[in-house]
């Protein structure tokens, strides 16, 4: 078996750290950070946990070869399943295929009729600037289901469904569902509820205006504007992802943040801004924390300490860069 490495954040370091744990365990293993070497490999290897891996299906070329995320933290992810230490403990099973191979379904994306790459976990529309209105249409395979206000509308993949459409007030779909959500973010109509149509549906959000310009949000990662229509459909091809473990599932995603949301209504809104970045985004250091919420420098120091003091995050040496601390969301037991 031929193993690809990827990962867009990785060093040569770590790569030539992981081809030789799978050289002793008798594996052929090559380091790649052009993805059109992936169709010489017979799995691919991503690092970077679940941001890592969003990031390398984004531009892959070829996906039927399956994905095994790894994380170098201990954060628990839904596309990246296995920490970075643990791999050696699962070389065996891989050399056996022991593992289920899940095709998670991606949105095919079109912006003003031009196509963009695939998205794991949602597309969404809002404003360039927040708490500022967007009117749009919102049609099912060119039938119109309603006309709105609001402060955007996100379109998720079941796998998405735990990540920022729960957030904004959307139902948990289980992975193997065939369907996609939509949720209308803070709608003025009150009665405005989320609706789960088949992923089979060409779903469009046309006819969008606002006072300011409004942005097509791709995986909560790259924003790109948009003057008129948003078209989202199930995209041709899936992405093949290696099961190794039975927990990683929304449900159990769900489960994890009940129990975070309950810990987070003491806490400051500075310490809970942090935290749920960290969430989303996975581990980041602290340049970054900063570079993300905005917040300034002190305020990210005073909040991260308060949280390592609650237990809720960890600092811990990157393995991409030695001078480097990153934090993450310590595990929930």
């Amino acid at each position: 078996m031929r193993i690809g490495i990827a990962g867009l954040q990785t060093t040569d370091l770590v790569a030539k750290s992981i081809k030789e744990t799978l050289s002793d365990a008798g594996f052929e293993s090559f380091y790649f950070k052009n993805n059109s070497k992936a169709t010489l490999a017979d799995l691919v290897i991503v690092l970077g946990g679940d941001r890592g891996v969003r990031n390398y299906l984004h531009s892959a070329i070829d996906v039927d070869t399956p994905v095994l995320g790894i994380s170098e933290s201990e954060s628990n992810g839904v596309l990246a399943q296995i920490e970075l230490k643990e791999l050696p403990s699962y070389l065996n099973r891989i050399k056996k295929q022991d593992y289920v191979i899940e095709d998670v379904p991606r949105i095919g994306v079109k912006i003003d009729g031009k196509n963009t790459y695939p998205v794991l976990n949602d597309v969404s529309v809002f404003t360039s600037k927040s708490a500022t209105l967007m009117e749009h249409i919102l049609r099912v395979n060119g039938e119109e289901v309603w006309h709105d206000s609001s402060d955007g509308v996100i379109i998720s993949t079941p796998i998405g469904s735990s990540a920022y459409s729960l957030s904004a007030g959307g139902p948990v779909i289980f992975q193997a569902a065939n369907v996609f959500g939509i949720i209308s973010v803070n709608s003025l109509d009150i009665t405005r509820r989320p609706i789960i149509v088949s992923d089979n549906s060409i779903i469009e959000i046309d006819e969008i205006s606002s006072r300011l310009h409004c942005d097509v949000v791709l995986d909560g990662i790259d924003r790109l504007k948009i003057n008129n229509k948003l078209e989202a459909t199930r995209f041709t091809s899936p992405a093949r992802i290696i099961r190794m473990k039975s927990d990683s599932t929304a449900v159990s995603a769900l489960a994890n943040k009940v129990k975070l949301a309950e810990e987070l209504l003491s806490m400051p809104p500075s310490s809970k801004l942090l935290l749920k970045i960290l969430e989303y985004e996975g581990s980041m250091t602290q340049k970054e924390l900063a570079s993300k919420t905005l917040l300034p420098d002190r305020t990210v120091r005073l909040a991260m300490k308060h949280l390592m003091e609650k237990g809720y995050i960890k600092r811990k040496v990157s393995m991409q860069d030695a001078r480097q601390k990153i934090y993450e969301i310590a595990k929930l037991n």
